[in-house]
């Protein structure tokens, strides 16, 4: 999938999932916490009715690096949705928190021109379940081509050396999709949204074995920023001959089902 990047157009990074409570906004504010932390003019998009997001900035302490909000979700009657959506200018990065349950007609609409889309997904059953499912609307509907390496997985709520795990890393290594990193269930995700912060912006004594998980998707990210859109199907890894998506993920939908 290409596109013609205007030169001032923020770096886009869309986050979804197929269901809610999969950690979809944690991981959508950290980042932007993240960008803001590092002097970066950002800004979050929120899509998602419940307004997590939203939220989230409404507690942001003033005296923390700003970040630019725009409730997605409210529709203005005043003016037009472009101009709703619009980020000031100057903006260097667009973090994007998506609804869940996006259908898979309208995908594309989230991802397009973005240039990383990270799916998060909870390593339970139901939840690598329906991660399965939606990653093939995002492959076969949504025509995302896996080899212009912009689609990544976060194995979120962790618990490591579960049967859960083991089964969500192998199905994502057979679709040749990378699985980024592996965040726990901590407290401090929880004492974080509640005071409008990430977890770069606390003392690093008190969140290092979450900042040691975090460190592999900034590490992706940065990279994925810094790609060039029209090259990216070129210089990926994975830009080898196509793999049977629609055989792998049927087979892996329907035999767990």
């Amino acid at each position: 999938m290409h596109f013609a990047r205007h030169p001032l157009a923020p770096r886009k990074l869309v986050v979804l999932n197929a269901k809610g409570g999969s950690g979809k906004t944690t991981l959508a504010t950290n980042l932007a916490a993240w960008f803001a932390s590092r002097g970066e003019p950002t800004a979050l998009m929120d899509f998602d009715p419940q307004g997590c997001s939203t939220r989230w900035l409404a507690n942001r302490p003033e005296t923390s690096p700003p970040i630019h909000g725009i409730a997605a979700f409210r529709i203005n009657q005043q003016m037009t949705r472009s101009w709703q959506l619009r980020t000031p200018p100057g903006t260097r990065y667009l973090v994007v928190d998506t609804s869940a349950a996006i259908p898979a007609q309208r995908i594309a609409d989230y991802t397009r021109e973005a240039d990383a889309i990270i799916n998060d997904a909870a390593a339970t059953e139901i939840d690598t379940h329906a991660a399965a499912g939606f990653i093939s609307d995002l492959l076969l509907v949504a025509k995302e081509d896996r080899r212009h390496g912009r689609l990544a997985v976060v194995a979120n709520r962790v618990r490591s050396g579960t049967v859960a795990q083991q089964r969500l890393l192998r199905f994502l290594d057979t679709l040749a999709i990378p699985c980024v990193t592996l965040l726990r269930d901590s407290q401090v995700y929880a004492h974080a949204a509640q005071r409008g912060i990430g977890i770069h912006e606390f003392k690093p004594w008190q969140v290092r074995r979450d900042l040691e998980q975090w460190a592999p998707l900034l590490a992706w990210v940065e990279r994925r920023c810094t790609a060039d859109p029209d090259a990216a199907g070129a210089s990926s890894p994975l830009a080898g001959a196509p793999i049977d998506i629609a055989t792998r993920l049927s087979a892996h939908g329907h035999a767990e089902s």
